[in-house]
C-alpha cells in the first residue's frame, strides 16, 4: 500500500475534525489509527473510504488521486473494502446474499460466479454451515466475519476497518482479530480504526496517533507503543495498556 495524504481538513459544522493533516506511507501492509475518542481517526477512515468529502486537500492511494466528484467517488468506492463497527449487513438477505448482492449489483458478476465466489469465502472463514441464516441468528462474531467476507469478495485495494471488535464481548473479538490477522499474513493492505491495543501494536506495520484532530506522531508501530514523544500519546497509552 502506498497511501499519501496532503493538508487535509475536515469540519462538522464548528468542530475541526481534522486540521491540516499530511502524511504518507509506502511498501506498508498494515496501518492502524490510534487516539482518544472524537479525535479525527474515523473522518480519516471514512474519507478514505470515500463516504466523506474532505473541506481541503488530496488523498493519494497507491499512487492515484482520488477525485472527490461524482461519478468518479462511485468507480473508486468499488476499489475498496470497508467493516464497520455495527456490521451494516442486509437483515432480510441470509449471509450468502449479503456477499453476492454487491458482486452482482455492483460487480456485474453472474449469479453463479457471485455464488461460486461468495460459497469460498465463507467456507475460509468456517461459515458455510450458515450461509443460509439471516444476520439476527448469527453471533456477534459470525456476523463480523460475513461483513469482512464482503469487503474483501470484491478483491479490493484495500480493506478498512472501523472499531471492527467494539460490540463484540471477549471470545468473538478474538474471532474476528483472527480474522484480520490472517488476511494481514497474507498481504492483504490494512488500514484499522481499533481500541485493541494489544493487536494493534502486534499487527501494524506503522501507527498513527490522532488527537483532536491533529497527528500528533507518526512512524514505527514498536516505536510508537515503546517510545511515544508526546505527553498526549503517552498519557493516552498510559491509561489504554493500564489493565
Amino acid at each position: 500500500m502506498k497511501l499519501k495524504i496532503s493538508n487535509l481538513s475536515k469540519r462538522f459544522g464548528a468542530h475541526a475534525a481534522l486540521e491540516d493533516i499530511s502524511f504518507e506511507v509506502k511498501d506498508v501492509h498494515s496501518l492502524v489509527l490510534i487516539g482518544p475518542s472524537g479525535g479525527g481517526k474515523t473522518t480519516l477512515l471514512r474519507i478514505l473510504a470515500g463516504l466523506e468529502t474532505p473541506d481541503a486537500g488530496e488523498v493519494e492511494v497507491n499512487g492515484e488521486r482520488i477525485d472527490f466528484r461524482e461519478p468518479s467517488l462511485l468507480r473508486y468506492r468499488r476499489t475498496v473494502g470497508v467493516v464497520f463497527q455495527a456490521f451494516n449487513l442486509f437483515p432480510h438477505l441470509t449471509a450468502l446474499e449479503n456477499i453476492t448482492l454487491p458482486l452482482e449489483k455492483v460487480h456485474q458478476q453472474s449469479p453463479s460466479d457471485a455464488r461460486d465466489a461468495a460459497m469460498l469465502l465463507l467456507r475460509r472463514f468456517q461459515l458455510d454451515a450458515h450461509a443460509f441464516k439471516k444476520p439476527a441468528t448469527l453471533s456477534g462474531g459470525q456476523r463480523q466475519r460475513v461483513a469482512i467476507a464482503r469487503a474483501i469478495a470484491i478483491k479490493p485495494r484495500l480493506v478498512l476497518f472501523d472499531e471492527p471488535t467494539s460490540a463484540l464481548d471477549p471470545e468473538m473479538t478474538a474471532e474476528v482479530l483472527d480474522t484480520i490477522e490472517q488476511l494481514r499474513e497474507e498481504g492483504t493492505d490494512l488500514i484499522l480504526v481499533t481500541h485493541e491495543m494489544g493487536f494493534a501494536r502486534m499487527a501494524a506495520d506503522r501507527t498513527i496517533f490522532l488527537s483532536a484532530g491533529r497527528i500528533l506522531e507518526f512512524g514505527e508501530t514498536k516505536s510508537i507503543f515503546d517510545s511515544p514523544k508526546t505527553e498526549e500519546c503517552r498519557r493516552f497509552l498510559g491509561t489504554v495498556l493500564k489493565y
